[in-house]
C-alpha cells in the first residue's frame, strides 16, 4: 500500500521529539541486554558519577562519546550491553547530612550510627537520583534494568569477598603509619585524593642552641608549628659546614627537649640552610628518616586539627593560630633569625578542600606492590589494557612503578563499614591499636572465631570506620555483572570491551581497576581505555564550577536539543584524547559551536522532508535499491559509499570527531547542496518516467543511509525521520537503533568519477561567484566559455553539461573560442571560466562599482605598506602581529589586481 501524504511537520521541533523517543527506547526495553543471545559481546559500563552530583558538561562529553560507541555497535550486530550506576561518595553524602545536621544544632553522634544511615538512605532515595534523571536527557542508551549502586547488596558482598580474600592472602592489613589526614572531614584519605597546590606562603629560618653551649645550628621551615614535635635535626654525611657536629645534641627551643643532630643522605645541601628539622609524625620524609635513625615519634595534632597535650602551652590551638603563635614565641625568645617569603606546593584535600595534615594514625592499607606489579606484568607482556591514545600508556605505567601503599579506611559512617571484629572486652571495652580482631564475612563468623580464642563470654564490636569510595569502584567492571557468582552477565560481558574516562582519573580509578580486576579475576578488566580530553571553555580554559566558568549542559540542551549539543561535542575532537572548545556567551547564554549542529539538524530534516515529497508516498522498501544508470547516480552512490567506509573505519579506530565532521561535509554538501539540486528536474512529473524512479530510489536509499550512519551521533532526530521516512506506525515497535549500520559496497566506489564531479562543481561555484560579482540577476541565462588545454577536462565538461546549464543558469556552454571584451573570468585548476558580460549586465554601473571597490582596497594597502617600510614597527612588533599584516597586505593587493583585471576587461 502507497501512503499519499506521509511528511514530516515543516519545522523540527527538538524537545518534544526526544522526550517521545527516550520514553519509547526506555519502556520498549530496547537496550536490555541479554548474555544468552550469543554473537561477540561489546560491554562498557559507565563510569558511575557520585549519587551527589548533577550533570556536568564533563558528564555529557562521556556520556555522548560512549553512547556513540554503543549505539554503533549495537547496529554492527553485537551482543551490546551499557550498563549505568552510580557511586556512594561517602565523603560527599556525609559532608551533606552533617551540614544538614548542623543547621539542626546536631552532629551524628546525637543520632547514633543505625539512625544516620537511616537518614542517609532516605536522602539517596529523595535527592540521589537527580544525576540519573539528567542522564536520561542525554539519550543514552544503557540498560536500566541493570543500574547499580555502589552500595546494593550484591555489589556489597563483592566488596565484603575482595576484602576477605586480600586480608587472608596478606594483601590487607592494619597498622600505624602516617597518613593523609583532612581535618575538615576527620577522616584519612589517600594519595590520589590530595591536590598539590603552589602557594605564596613562607619560609622562616630558627636556631636551635647546641646542648654543649658551643653555638648553634639553623633549620628552616614552611611549617613552623610542627617543631614543637621534633625529635631531631639532619644534615648531609658529605656538607663539610656540619660534619664536626654529627653525633651533637641541640636543645629544642620552647620544648627544652634534647635532640641529636644525624646524617642522613635524604638531605639536600642547597635546601634552606642545609640542616633540616626532623618532626617524624608529621611529615612523610621526617618518618622515614626517622624510622632510619630509630627517632621518637610524638604526635601534637588532634584529628580535627587543634594541637594537643604534647604541644604544651599552644594546647587547642587550630594549627593555623598555633603557626602564628609559636612564631611570635620564637622571636620573642631570640630564636627566630628571618622570614623569607617562599612559593612552595601545599598538599589539598581534595573532598575538604583545606591543607592535609600528615598524622600518625592507625589504619588499614591494601600491600600495593604484589597487585601492582601484576598490572605491569599485563602491561608488559600484553599490552592490556591498550590505551587510546597510546600515549597515556607510559602515564599509567610510570604510576604503577610509584605506588605506594594504599590506605583504605575512612573516618566515616557512610559507606561499606569494614568487615573486621574487635574483642573489646580483652581491652576494657573499647578499640585500641593493640585490641585483637578477626576478619570476618558477617558478625556470626567473627562471634564464633573470638569465641575459640577467647571463650563465649568475649565481646565483640565490628571496625566504626568505612573503606575507600575508590576500593568499591575498583571492583566495579566485574562487581557490576555478578562477580563473584560465575554469571551468565560476568561469562559473557567481562572483560569489559572499552572503559571511557577522562585522562585525570587514570590514578584516581583506571589503576585501582586493572589492580583488583588483575588480581581477583585473572584478567585485566578491559580490552581498551579511551582517554578523551576536557570541554574547555570559551577561552580556552579548564571549565571550573568554583570560578564560575562551568558551562550547564542542561541550558543548552533546553535552548539547542540534545542532538545538536551531543554532536557538537562529537564533532569538536580532533584526534582522539584531544580537547575540545566549545563557543559560548555567558551574557546570552548562547554558543555558536551548538547553535551551528542545531542548524545540521535542520537541514537534515528540511532534506528529508523534500525527499518524502518527492516518492509519491512510498518508503525506501517500497522503491527498492536502485538501479543505476545517470552520472549524478553513480556519483552520489560512490560518495556514500566512500563515506560508509570511512566513518566505520574512523569509529572502529576511536575516531569519533573526525567520523562527526566526515558525515557532516557529505550530509550538507554532497547530498543537501549537491544532488538534490542536481535530481530536482528529474523530479517533476512530467519527467522521463523511469529515469524520475532511479532519482527517488537513489534518494530514499541513500537518506535512508544517512539516518543510520548519523543514528549513534544524533539518535533522536534520525529516529523521528526514520520513523516517517519508513511509515513504521504508531504501533511499531521497531527503531532505528537496532538496524543495521551501513557497510560499504567497494565495488561502486568510483574515485575518478568523484574527482570529475569535483571539477564540475568548481566549475558551477566559480559560474555562480562570477554572476553575482557582474550583478547579472538570476532569471537571465548566460553564455559561458571553457577553456582548457586537457582533452581529459573537455570530455568532461561535454558529458557533465547538462548539471552546468541546469545549475548555473547557462544557456550556450563554450569549449573553445576567443577570449571577448568585456568579460568576466577566474580559473578553476587549469581550466579558465570566461562569463562575456555584453546584454547580461550594465557595463557602466558594474565599472563604477568595481572603481569603488579598487578604490577602497588601494586605501587600505597604503597604511600596510608603511606599517611593513617603519624598521620600529617590523623590530618591535610580536612576530604574530608583522605576520598578521604582511598576510593582510598580500591578500589586499591580490584583490586589488583581480579589480583591476576586472576593469581592463570592461575597458
Amino acid at each position: 500500500m502507497i501512503a499519499s501524504n506521509i511528511n514530516l511537520p515543516s519545522l523540527y521541533e527538538p524537545f518534544s521529539t526526544e522526550a517521545k523517543w527516550q520514553k519509547f527506547w526506555e519502556e520498549n526495553q530496547l537496550y536490555k541486554a541479554d548474555p544468552n543471545k550469543g554473537g561477540e559481546s561489546y560491554c562498557i559500563v559507565i563510569p558511575p558519577p557520585n549519587v551527589t552530583g548533577s550533570l556536568h558538561m564533563g558528564h555529557a562529553f562521556e556520556s555522548s562519546l560512549i553512547d556513540t560507541l554503543v549505539r554503533y555497535h549495537r547496529m554492527k550486530g553485537y551482543n551490546t550491553l551499557w550498563l549505568p550506576g552510580t557511586d556512594h561518595a561517602s565523603i560527599a553524602v556525609q559532608t551533606i547530612l552533617e551540614k544538614q545536621l548542623k543547621k539542626e544544632g546536631k552532629t551524628r553522634y546525637d543520632l547514633g550510627r543505625e539512625k544516620f544511615l537511616e537518614r542517609a538512605w532516605r536522602w539517596k532515595a529523595e535527592s540521589g537520583g537527580a544525576i540519573v534523571h539528567q542522564l536520561r536527557r542525554l539519550g543514552v542508551s544503557v540498560d536500566w534494568s541493570r543500574e547499580r549502586f555502589t552500595m546494593d547488596e550484591d555489589l556489597s558482598k563483592a566488596v565484603l569477598e575482595a576484602f576477605v580474600r586480600l586480608y587472608e592472602e596478606g594483601l590487607i592489613y592494619r597498622g600505624e603509619y602516617l597518613v593523609n589526614w583532612c581535618p575538615a572531614s576527620q577522616s584519612a584519605v589517600s594519595d590520589v585524593e590530595v591536590e598539590n597546590q603552589e602557594v605564596n606562603g613562607n619560609l622562616w629560618h630558627f636556631r636551635y642552641p647546641l646542648t654543649d653551649g658551643s653555638g648553634d645550628i639553623e633549620v628552616a621551615t614552611t611549617r613552623p608549628e610542627t617543631m614543637l614535635g621534633d625529635t631531631g635535626v639532619a644534615v648531609n654525611p658529605n656538607d663539610d659546614r656540619y660534619k664536626h657536629l654529627i653525633g651533637k645534641t641541640v636543645t629544642l627551643p620552647i620544648m627544652n627537649r634534647e635532640i641529636p643532630i644525624i646524617a642522613d643522605e635524604f638531605v639536600d645541601p642547597s635546601f634552606g640552610t642545609g640542616c633540616v628539622k626532623i618532626t617524624p609524625a608529621h611529615d612523610p620524609n621526617d618518618f622515614e628518616m626517622g624510622k632510619r635513625h630509630n627517632l621518637p615519634l610524638i604526635n601534637i595534632m588532634n584529628k580535627d586539627g587543634t594541637l594537643n597535650e604534647n604541644a604544651g602551652s599552644f594546647q587547642g590551638q587550630d594549627r593555623f593560630v598555633a603557626r602564628k603563635n609559636v612564631v611570635s614565641r620564637l622571636e620573642t625568645d631570640g630564636f627566630l633569625v628571618k622570614v623569607e617569603d617562599y612559593k612552595h606546593t601545599v598538599p589539598y584535600s581534595d573532598r575538604g578542600k583545606v591543607p592535609i595534615e600528615p598524622l600518625l594514625s592507625t589504619q588499614w592499607f591494601v600491600k600495593i606492590r604484589p597487585l601492582a606489579d601484576n598490572a605491569l606484568e599485563f602491561l608488559d607482556q600484553k599490552n592490556s589494557p591498550e590505551f587510546v591514545p597510546q600515549r597515556w600508556t607510559k602515564v599509567y605505567r610510570d604510576w604503577l612503578v610509584k605506588l605506594k601503599d594504599w590506605c583504605i579506611s575512612r573516618q566515616l559512617w557512610w559507606g561499606h563499614q569494614i568487615p573486621a571484629w574487635y574483642a573489646v572486652s580483652e581491652t576494657g571495652g573499647e578499640i585500641t591499636d593493640n585490641t585483637p580482631f578477626v576478619v570476618a564475612k558477617s558478625e556470626a563468623e567473627a562471634q564464633e572465631k573470638l569465641n575459640a580464642q577467647f571463650g563465649e563470654n568475649v565481646k565483640i564490636e565490628q571496625d566504626p570506620d568505612v573503606l575507600d569510595t575508590w576500593f568499591s569502584s575498583g571492583l566495579w567492571p566485574f562487581s557490576t555483572l555478578g562477580w563473584p557468582d560465575n554469571t551468565p552477565d560476568l561469562a559473557t560481558y567481562y572483560p569489559n570491551t572499552t572503559l571511557v574516562t577522562g585522562f585525570d582519573i587514570i590514578f584516581f580509578w583506571v589503576a585501582r581497576m586493572t589492580m583488583m580486576g588483575g588480581h581477583l579475576t585473572g584478567q585485566m578488566p578491559f580490552k581498551d581505555v579511551y582517554i578523551h580530553g576536557l570541554v574547555l571553555d570559551e577561552n580556552g580554559k579548564k571549565q571550573s564550577k568554583s570560578a564560575g566558568t562551568g558551562i550547564d549542559p542542561l541550558l543548552l540542551i533546553d535552548k539547542y536539543g540534545t542532538d545538536a549539543l551531543r554532536y557538537t561535542l562529537i564533532k569538536e575532537v580532533a584526534g582522539a584524547g584531544q580537547n575540545i572548545r566549545l563557543e559560548y556567551n555567558r551574557k546570552t547564554d548562547e554558543s555558536s559551536s551548538v547553535e551551528a549542529s542545531r542548524n545540521f539538524a535542520n537541514k537534515l530534516w528540511n532534506a528529508a522532508r523534500f525527499v518524502m515529497m518527492n516518492l509519491d508516498g512510498q518508503t525506501p522498501q517500497q522503491l527498492g535499491k536502485p538501479s543505476v544508470s545517470e552520472l549524478s547516480d553513480c556519483w552520489i552512490l560512490s560518495r556514500y559509499y566512500q563515506v560508509v567506509k570511512q566513518t566505520n573505519n574512523y569509529i572502529d579506530n576511536y575516531g569519533l570527531g573526525e567520523a562527526a565532521k566526515g558525515l557532516y561535509d557529505f550530509i550538507w554538501g554532497d547530498f543537501c547542496d549537491w544532488y538534490i539540486e542536481l535530481v530536482k528536474s528529474r523530479l517533476q512529473k512530467d519527467s522521463e518516467p523511469s529515469s524520475r524512479r532511479t532519482a527517488q530510489q537513489t534518494l530514499a536509499y541513500v537518506l535512508e543511509g544517512i539516518l543510520k550512519l548519523l543514528h549513534p551521533f544524533m539518535p533522536h532526530i534520525t529516529e523521528e525521520i526514520w520513523q516517517t521516512f519508513t511509515q513504521q506506525g504508531e504501533d511499531s515497535k521497531q527503531s532505528l537503533s537496532l538496524q543495521s549500520y551501513p557497510e560499504a559496497e567497494i565495488n561502486l566506489i568510483d574515485p575518478t568519477l568523484e574527482e570529475q564531479f569535483e571539477l564540475l562543481f568548481g566549475i558551477i561555484r566559480t559560474i555562480r561567484n562570477l554572476r553575482a560579482e557582474a550583478d547579472v540577476k538570476p532569471a537571465i541565462k548566460v553564455t559561458v566559455n571553457l577553456q582548457t588545454e586537457s582533452e581529459n577536462e573537455r570530455q568532461i565538461f561535454t558529458t557533465g553539461q547538462s548539471y552546468i546549464k541546469d545549475l548555473a543558469k547557462v544557456e550556450n556552454l563554450v569549449f573553445a573560442g576567443e577570449q571577448n571584451k568585456e568579460t568576466f573570468a577566474d580559473v578553476v585548476g587549469t581550466v579558465q571560466v570566461l562569463l562575456p558580460l555584453a546584454g547580461v549586465a550594465d557595463i557602466s554601473v558594474l565599472r563604477a562599482k568595481i572603481e569603488k571597490r579598487l578604490s577602497k582596497i588601494e586605501g587600505e594597502i597604503k597604511p600596510l605598506n608603511n606599517r611593513l617600510n617603519n624598521p620600529n614597527f617590523v623590530q618591535q612588533a610580536r612576530p604574530d602581529v608583522v605576520e598578521g599584516a604582511r598576510n593582510a597586505l598580500a591578500e589586499a593587493e591580490k584583490q586589488a589586481e583581480i579589480l583591476r583585471d576586472r576593469l581592463r576587461r570592461l575597458a
